[in-house]
């Protein structure tokens, strides 16, 4: 039987309170209500057959760093669809539906970790970036390095420590330009999960900034968690390398007590050179995924290597937002991208095939492997320099 969906936002407070009953069903959120608060009733979509709610959404509207300019993202979270409504095309319109809003208020990229890749993909999104989860046993770390004084941070506020985080993010292709409520989980994360174990009531948040007070090069905010004798690093950053020793240094520190150290990174994580041994491993690894939502503005905001002056002639095929569709020429100069419409078409994609090449996770080289890209040797070259960058991943859970 075909359903008659209707698309909106969240109308009234019942209707928050059915989709609060979904997601919890399908999250087993531990409190809704607080989740609901720190994102904003008016950032949640839901989809309504015969006026009940069959599925919903949360939007976080806020940026992610690519060549060194942050680039405005709405990250979808809490895709929620009730067990008897799967199968039923419930979440394929919802969607279907916040995308093609999206592209109406000309915002440039969408990212959101996966449940399964075979939805995502049907709606355009393709393999973003990387998210680790490390552990290093304590005793294993062997620094030894004071030369920093670190005080701790009490009260505990996300704005002592956002200038510190986006010097370092910046840097960082795919590090999120922070939505509050990100910030606000990290320093409250009792809606955390992904391999970051929930905070019990009784457990308490520490947070110390490393360096001088007045100029600090990085912090850490973390909990302990009892139980499993570990340390859970819930952020942390370095801005140089003193830094980077004096925080691996506090972490051993805690050796006596706590066993192992946990933390979310790359898995090529440059903070690992400073330790003397392979000690650190991968617990587990998630791959986001990116949708390019209005392609001339995705490709215009975003930096580039500041050395290469380049054009690139694309073609974009994209079927569900087709104000997408056509040829593209992208002419990069000064670290800075334009775009105009027209060209050559000499490398072709879908868009599903932009995403992983505007991010840099697989070169244009390897996305012409996996049939991702056609494109002339020359295209490929001048691909390959444009997109030019580090690994991109993001510390962060949404």
């Amino acid at each position: 039987m075909k359903l008659h969906l209707e698309f909106g936002s969240l109308s009234h407070e019942e209707e928050a309170k059915q989709l609060a009953a979904i997601l919890g069903q399908c999250f087993a959120f531990p409190n809704t209500e607080r989740y609901f608060h720190r994102l904003g009733l008016e950032n949640f979509r839901v989809v309504r057959e015969g006026g009940r709610i069959v599925g919903g959404l949360g939007i976080y509207q806020m940026g992610q760093w690519f060549g060194g300019k942050s680039v405005a993202m709405a990250g979808l979270a809490a895709v929620g669809v009730p067990p008897e409504q799967r199968g039923t095309g419930v979440a394929f319109e919802l969607l279907s539906q916040t995308l093609q809003e999206l592209h109406e208020r000309e915002v440039p990229i969408s990212a959101l970790y996966p449940a399964t890749q075979r939805l995502y993909r049907k709606v355009g999104y393709e393999q973003g970036g990387n998210a680790c989860l490390y552990e290093i046993p304590t005793n294993s770390i062997g620094l030894s390095d004071r030369t920093l004084p670190i005080q701790p941070v009490s009260p505990i506020n996300y704005k002592i420590f956002s200038d510190i985080y986006c010097q370092s993010a910046i840097k960082i292709n795919g590090n999120l330009d922070r939505h509050q409520a990100i910030w606000e989980a990290i320093i409250q994360p009792r809606e955390l999960w992904e391999g970051i174990i929930p905070l019990r009531e009784h457990e308490v948040i520490y947070a110390y900034l490393v360096g001088a007070q007045s100029q600090p090069e990085g912090y850490i905010i973390f909990h302990q968690n009892a139980k499993e004798s570990q340390l859970v690093i819930l952020d942390w950053v370095a801005l140089t390398i003193a830094a980077a020793k004096r925080l691996w240094t506090f972490v051993a520190d805690h050796r006596s007590q706590i066993k192992t150290a946990t933390w979310r990174g790359s898995v090529i994580h440059p903070l690992l050179l400073f330790l003397p041994e392979q000690t650190a491993k991968v617990k587990n690894s998630s791959i986001w995924m990116l949708r390019i939502i209005d392609v001339a503005k995705a490709l215009s905001e975003r930096g580039y290597p500041a050395g290469v002056e380049a054009e690139l002639h694309l073609t974009v095929q994209d079927d569900l937002l087709t104000g997408n569709n056509g040829n593209f020429i992208l002419r990069v100069s000064g670290g800075s991208g334009e775009v105009t419409r027209g060209g050559k078409g000499e490398l072709q994609l879908n868009i599903r095939g932009l995403s992983p090449l505007y991010t840099g996770l697989y070169t244009p080289h390897q996305l012409q492997f996996s049939g991702f890209l056609e494109a002339t040797e020359k295209a490929l070259a001048t691909a390959t320099q444009i997109f030019a960058g580090s690994v991109p991943w993001m510390a962060d859970f949404f």
